[in-house]
């Protein structure tokens, strides 16, 4: 009759047993990295990556208009000054200078034959047989006879520097760096063909953000404000100084674009720099690992321990800017504050942690086991 009894009272253990949750196990006791925080100086080194070009670059084009014939320099050919770059054809602008060399040699003749009548008719009016009134209508038709000479001497001079724009020559020495137009193509009067780099002083163009301006442009001819570093040519840099600044932004990437000068230096155009503006550096300014920071509903904070518990909080920072490889911050954390620095994405506000202690690396040689031996002329009975 007792087993009776006790069998409910069993179930009903079982089943309270299979309903009750086990208890959560204890969070674990991270190893996190530390620095304290103490007061350093820091300078901040900007970047702009920049192109090297010609201070001078000129789009060479016709003064008149025709069809391209000939192209006698390619992309990259160096040039002297005065040499022949390209031609049109130039046989209609022949015959417009033909028809104003014909036009002047007709003016030159009506002058001859007006100058020798005027002589004539002045002798008749001296001899009393024609009047004064005539001898003026032949001064007249002298002067006239002499404005249309000059008029076809000029129009013959336009028409024959008209024939000689059809050859466009190079007006310094340079590189060719670009190419515009292709033989048997019409082109304009004042179409670019060919684009010349003069020979000469070379300009780092880049552009900086408009918050960077103000501080571009004190640095407005100040010789070696800036360094350039040229890809390809290693670790050394070039000094450069602030030429140009641009009074507008450009409208597609709202930026503005800078000169800088370095001079004749032995560089190929083209090229690519890139330019470093190094500001005063600062004392009494803290920097961290960027290791140590972190993002948290879009504000940037640090994980602060406090040593007399072990635990951890969140501290909201205020980012600077960066020297090298750490974050200078401008607010959010004193001197003497104790900052996690590796380990940060796995904490939660107020957990419990250990500092991590390097492990010490002990050498031990290893010891040598020793066996009982049995002494000599024993034996086992």
């Amino acid at each position: 009759m007792r087993s009776v009894v006790l069998l409910p009272t069993l179930a009903a253990a079982v089943l309270l047993a299979a309903c009750s949750r086990p208890e959560p196990a204890p969070e674990p006791i991270r190893a996190v990295r530390t620095v304290t925080i103490e007061a350093d100086s820091a300078g901040t080194t900007y970047e702009f990556a920049a192109e090297l070009r010609a201070r001078t670059e000129s789009r060479l084009s016709f003064r008149v208009g025709g069809k391209l014939v000939r192209r006698q320099v390619d992309l990259g050919d160096a040039v002297k000054a005065g040499q022949v770059l390209a031609q049109l054809d130039p046989q209609d602008l022949r015959l417009a200078q033909d028809a104003a060399q014909a036009a002047l040699n007709a003016a030159q003749a009506q002058l001859e034959q007006s100058t020798a009548d005027f002589r004539r008719f002045k002798e008749l009016r001296d001899q009393g047989f024609i009047s004064s009134a005539e001898l003026e209508r032949r001064d007249t038709a002298l002067k006239a006879a002499q404005a249309q000479f000059e008029q076809a001497r000029a129009q013959a001079g336009v028409q024959g520097n008209q024939a000689r724009y059809a050859v466009l020559v190079a007006d310094a020495p340079g590189v060719v760096t670009g190419i515009d137009a292709e033989p048997g193509m019409v082109v304009g009067a004042g179409t670019p063909v060919l684009r010349l780099a003069h020979d000469g002083p070379r300009d780092a163009v880049f552009s900086v953000p408009e918050d960077k301006v103000p501080m571009v442009r004190a640095l407005l001819d100040q010789p070696g404000a800036l360094k350039v570093r040229v890809w390809g040519n290693g670790s050394e840099s070039l000094p450069a100084t602030v030429r140009e600044v641009a009074a507008a932004a450009d409208p597609a990437t709202r930026t503005f674009q800078v000169k800088a000068d370095v001079g004749r230096a032995p560089i190929k155009l083209g090229q690519t720099a890139t330019v470093l503006l190094a500001t005063p550096r600062q004392q009494g300014v803290i920097k961290l690992p960027l290791a140590a920071i972190l993002e948290r509903e879009g504000r940037s904070v640090v994980w602060l321990l406090d040593k007399s518990t072990m635990t951890v909080q969140p501290q909201p920072i205020q980012v600077a800017g960066a020297d090298g490889n750490a974050v200078v911050v401008a607010g959010g954390l004193q001197p003497g504050h104790v900052v996690v620095t590796a380990g940060v994405h796995l904490l939660t506000p107020g957990q419990k942690v250990r500092q991590y202690v390097e492990p010490s690396v002990v050498s031990s040689a290893p010891s040598a086991a020793t066996t009982p031996v049995a002494p000599a002329g024993a034996g086992s009975k």
